[in-house]
């Protein structure tokens, strides 16, 4: 049995949710990893990220995102609508801004101290609902999915753009 581990970086653009195509990073990672038979897990370490698995789509809008992505969006905003203002939901509150202003980066999350900065909680609860990882068969060296089905790595903050960490697991003989 082996173990092959990658992280790979993604950018996401803020304002909006960010949807990254992680499907080709896979399949390197897979070939690197010499691993024939086994699984390929997907992990976002970010609470308001997720991965998750859906067929590619050719309608894009102008700023690149596909029409599954838009209707994702629309749905879960029906159940989760954006934070745009503290009474939205029950988070932050008031220990959180506290233990957030005393990190050493604090002005990354609170830029001048404005407190609207950390209205997330949306993200956050999307990225539960959709889920942290995926994992994916792999079968003769190669990523077990039909010739539609892609990866896709998600950031759902709206609050600023930042890089983001993707983990890529092979496990397997």
């Amino acid at each position: 049995m082996s173990v092959y581990k990658e992280i790979i970086e993604v950018r996401s653009k803020g304002a909006s949710p960010t949807f990254i195509n992680v499907t080709e990073e896979v399949r390197g990672a897979i070939e690197k990893s010499g691993i024939r038979d086994g699984i390929a897990t997907v992990i976002s370490p970010h609470t308001t990220c997720g991965v998750f698995f859906e067929e590619f789509v050719h309608d894009v809008d102008a700023d690149g995102v596909e029409t599954l992505q838009h209707d994702l969006n629309d749905v879960l905003k029906k159940i989760i609508p954006d934070q745009m203002a503290l009474d939205d939901y029950h988070y932050p509150a008031e220990e959180h801004y506290r233990a957030v202003e005393r990190w050493p980066n604090a002005a990354e999350y609170l830029p001048d101290g404005d407190r609207s900065a950390l209205f997330n909680g949306d993200a956050h609860l999307k990225a539960t609902l959709i889920g942290s990882s995926q994992t994916f068969l792999v079968d003769g060296g190669k990523l077990g999915v039909g010739t539609t089905g892609y990866i896709y790595f998600v950031d759902f903050d709206r609050t600023r753009a930042r890089t983001r960490k993707c983990q890529i697991v092979v496990l397997g003989a």
